[in-house]
Formats: C-alpha cells, structure tokens, sequence
C-alpha cells in the first residue's frame, strides 16, 4: 500500500517541512497545495455569556428564617442579584410550622354497609279528631249486621277470619299502600256496602288500631245511613279544594277506632277528581306516618261506574265481593280486569246459604242466627 507521504503533489514539489517535524501531514501539504487558508472560521471577539441554569430551592421545614434565607441563597445562581422582594416571599414560605395556620381537622363519615343502611323518614301522623256522633245500634241489628259490644254471632266470626287475611296481608307488606283496602262488587245490590260497614266494624275492634272507612259510592252514597250519622262535606270536597284537608272533614263515632269519612257533595266529575295526583297526596296524608290506621273504601260497582278503577291505583288490596245466588264468572272476570291496577284483589262470597263441608258457626259456639 502506498503511503500519503509517498503521493506526488499536483505541480510535482514536495511538500514542505515544518520546523521541529521531519515531516507534515497530508492535510497540511493538501492546504498549501490548494490554498484552504482563506477558509479558516471567524474569530469569536468575546465570549458568550453562560446561559443562566434554573435550580431548586431548597425549602427547610421547622427551622428559622435565616438558616432558611441561607439554604435559598446558596442554592440560587450567583449571575442573578437577590432582591429585597425574593427575600420576603422565601422568609414567608419558608416560614416555620409552628407559625402557619393550621386547619380544623376534617372528620371523614364512617362507611355503613348497605345491609345496615335505613332511612328515617319523619313523615309524622294526622290525627283524626273529628266531633263524634252516636252510631244506631238498633238500626245495625235490624239491617243483620254486626252489632258492637253486641253477642258474637255467626256473621262476626266469619268477618274476622276476613280481617285476619287481610290484616296478615298488610304486616307481610308494612307499607302505607297495603293498609288501604277497597271493598267493590261487579253489580249493584251485591252486598259490598254490607261487607265494608261490617269489616270496618270488626277492625275496629283491634286493640291497637283505627279504621277510617271512606264512602266513595259518589253517584249513591249509604254508609252515613247505614250507620245513622249525619251528612256533611267529605271526600270529593277535599279533592275539589286544595285548601281543605281531610282530617278537618272526618265525622267520628262513639264505637272506639271507628272513623268515617262522607262522600260529600256530589259532582259531575268525580272520575276526573279521582284521577287527578290531589287523590295520592290526600291518601298519603292519611296513611304515611301512621301504621296502625287502615282505611276502607266503599265504591260503587265496578261494572257501573268508573271510580272503582280509579281508586284502585292507590289501595293495596281489594275484595271482590260475589253475592252467591246473583253474581256470574264472566262479571267476575270482568270486574278483575278492571281493578287490574290493585296488586292483590280478593273474592268475597256474600249471601251462602250452602256450605259443602257441612260448616256452621253456630253449630260449635250456638250461636244464634
């Protein structure tokens, strides 16, 4: 291989010798062949200033504000004059903690699991304390009704197996819904005014309970002669006029838990009444704060009149009531249907003069028909 050194120059000289070398190298030779002299860079006059570095302050914590003035002053860049201001701002942060404010501690709520969490609602109890009337007992015992404080007959015995069915019904569920209890027939003259005024009766005997029974039969109202209390202004009053509350409207009788509530005065648009959210706020009222109050509705016929359905998206539970000798399946059916919105609807078989087992009240406790 051919050594640089050995390369002939363009012009045939040979390079020349620096002083103190035996020899130049071959960019040396290269330069003075081809003249790159002229090419030599710029000289720089001064120098360029440092570009000034950013560096973390150094922030002591429970110590003084001179070491603290300190600790900041070395770890600051020299280049850079410190001002009065910067001074103030690092004491103040840097100031000791016993010094700063200290907030008030924050309690954090304690976790509840959800099978232990229950919300209280204190919703309170309207107390029904309307001005009480004698009910005609003598008029109760001509109708075949239930009599208070009367003998126990066939007829009370059998409306307590009723109430047991329904009262069970209402703890299983314990809401303010299922204590309210709609009483219905298909057609009229079934006997569903006979069946409410009796099982109001019955209830009422409770030791710790109330009934509120509410005559609904708009077009033909009867509880109030049933029992022989006085007329006055009730329940479709109080869902024309939303000044007026239905505690105000209650008539109360001399049989201990009994309560009624009239119809009122009569309206053309009773359904309508019926099916405005006034209906769910009056029965909330009565119902919502307190447990032991069961309210029972006499409507009019199902197949009839409208109400009956109206009512029924604000009860509970509804009797159904069959008259045994008049009432055929189809009207039944029929008047299921319509009261469809009630989430447990029950039958009630009136005027059974036939039993197939042979059953008989008064055959085990003698009593009289």
């Amino acid at each position: 291989m051919t050594e640089h050194k050995n390369i002939p120059l363009p012009d045939g000289n040979e390079p020349e010798k620096n002083e103190g070398s035996t020899e130049s190298s071959l960019f040396e030779r290269a330069s003075g062949a081809f003249g790159f002299d002229p090419f030599k860079p710029t000289p720089i006059k001064t120098k360029l200033p440092e570009r000034e570095m950013k560096r973390a302050k150094v922030r002591a914590k429970n110590r003084g504000k001179d070491d603290a003035k300190e600790i900041a002053a070395e770890g600051a860049p020299q280049s850079a004059p410190r001002s009065d201001h910067a001074e103030k701002i690092e004491a103040e942060v840097c100031a000791p903690a016993e010094n700063l404010p200290v907030p008030a501690p924050t309690t954090m709520p304690a976790v509840v699991p959800a099978a232990e969490l229950t919300v209280d609602q204190d919703v309170g109890s309207v107390a029904l304390s309307g001005k009480k009337f004698p009910v005609d007992r003598e008029f109760l015992r001509e109708q075949g009704m239930i009599v208070p404080e009367g003998a126990v007959t066939a007829l009370m015995e059998e409306f307590r197996i009723v109430k047991r069915q329904i009262l069970k019904a209402t703890l299983e569920r314990g809401t303010g819904k299922s204590r309210r209890i709609l009483i219905c027939s298909p057609h009229p003259n079934e006997g569903k005014t006979f069946c409410a005024t009796n099982l109001a009766i019955a209830m009422a005997a409770e030791r710790d309970g109330e009934v509120l029974l509410i005559d609904a039969d708009f077009a033909k109202p009867s509880v109030l002669s049933t029992l022989g209390l006085p007329k006055g202004p009730g329940f479709m009053d109080c869902l024309a006029d939303a000044s007026v509350q239905p505690e105000d409207l209650v008539i109360g009788t001399d049989i201990p838990g009994l309560w009624v509530l009239p119809t009122g005065n009569q309206t053309t648009n009773d359904s309508e009444y019926l099916a405005s959210e006034r209906t769910g706020d009056v029965l909330d009222r009565l119902t919502n704060g307190a447990p032991n109050r069961i309210i029972i509705f006499d409507t009019p016929p199902a197949l009839s009149a409208s109400p009956a359905a109206e009512l029924a998206r604000h009860v509970g539970q509804a009797l159904l009531v069959a008259r045994a000798d008049k009432t055929g399946q189809s009207a039944l059916e029929d008047a299921c249907q319509l009261l469809s919105a009630c989430p447990d609807i029950k039958l009630l078989l009136n005027a059974a003069h036939f039993s197939p087992s042979g059953r008989k009240f008064g055959s085990y406790y003698g009593y009289g028909e």
